[in-house]
């Protein structure tokens, strides 16, 4: 295997078995402050593909930056074929803020809606096209961590466009992550810019609200950094042995909303990612009295892989991520 190459992102290069941090220039604020995205790039001492981590495109889903601080430890650059670059926290002042998106930028709120953004658009769609440039020119595959921030818990899930490479990509997020559903057309995201570009990107879920605690959030922090690592083993790129999910299935995600306002009270015996059939209670909504005020049951043959956090429900409002099934992958 030949030498790698310096690697340059930003304010950091990189030269063959090193670790250095910087950031991705954006703009400097009114208080005469620059704005920048920032990085950590591992480049390996043997010559291999770039692999790339994003966490925080949503600044309430601090999962993603644990899981970054966690692999920078573990991953020595001297064993490591190629590159790993971190993003711990792609969208600054919306992760500042502790919000989904940056509030004070109201018409482009939502940087996973927006992605890739315009260099010349308002201040999120500025921080997205930096980065989808810094991004585009090195990165040959990419995974976007997110959760479900300050509205809801999502247990391991990954949506995927279908491609061939975009499955093996989820595959080797390793044992657990056999929810991989469709997002055969994605729009606005890191994902749908890879897939435009000819690259590989996929949006995986872990963590949220009620899973803070902190045992609980340094579990979450472990699983998504075991699965970096274990895509470093499956491509090659780091010693060791990957291992897979089974079964790994196919779905699609189907939102299931609240018909009533009151207090949202899943069964208490319901189990994440683990097959229902059609039919089967999930939860109930009952007025502040205790009367139940309407049923929620499993809209198809399928598994949650997501719940509401907080019990208090308004008409609309999203109680249940639900993965319809449509068979597996084996």
């Amino acid at each position: 295997m030949s030498a790698a190459k310096t690697v340059t992102v930003g304010t950091a290069t990189a030269a063959p078995g090193s670790v250095v941090r910087g950031i991705i220039p954006v703009t400097t604020l009114a208080g005469d402050t620059p704005l920048g995205i920032p990085v950590v790039v591992i480049n390996g001492a043997q010559e291999g593909p770039c692999f790339w981590v994003d966490g925080a495109i949503h600044g309430d889903e601090p999962e993603g930056p644990l899981a970054c601080q966690i692999a920078m430890r573990e991953v020595d650059p001297a064993q490591l074929a190629g590159t790993l670059v971190l993003c711990p926290v792609l969208n600054v002042a919306a992760f500042e803020a502790a919000q989904r998106g940056n509030p004070l930028d109201t018409f482009s709120y939502d940087m996973n809606r927006i992605y890739p953004g315009r260099a010349n658009g308002y201040l999120t769609e500025r921080v997205a096209a930096a980065h989808a440039d810094a991004m585009g020119t090195v990165a040959d595959f990419e995974i976007s961590i997110h959760s479900g921030g300050a509205h809801s818990f999502l247990d391991k899930a990954i949506f995927v466009d279908e491609r061939p490479a975009s499955v093996e990509l989820a595959t080797a997020m390793g044992p657990g992550w056999g929810c991989i559903m469709s997002s055969i057309s994605p729009k606005g995201s890191p994902m749908a810019y890879l897939k435009d570009i000819g690259k590989v990107g996929i949006t995986v879920e872990l963590g949220g609200r009620s899973a803070t605690s902190p045992a609980a959030f340094a579990a979450v922090g472990r699983a998504l950094a075991d699965a970096i690592l274990n895509i470093l083993r499956h491509y090659r790129m780091y010693p060791g042995e990957a291992a897979y999910p089974s079964p790994r299935y196919r779905g699609q995600q189907e939102a299931l909303l609240a018909p009533a306002s009151g207090l949202f009270l899943p069964r208490e015996d319901i189990q994440f990612l683990t097959p229902m059939p059609k039919g089967t209670p999930i939860a109930r909504i009952t007025s502040i009295f205790g009367d139940t005020l309407a049923d929620l049951s499993a809209p198809a043959d399928g598994m949650i892989f997501g719940l509401r956090a907080l019990p208090n429900v308004t008409t609309g409002e999203w109680c249940c991520f639900f993965c319809k099934i449509e068979g597996t992958r084996e």
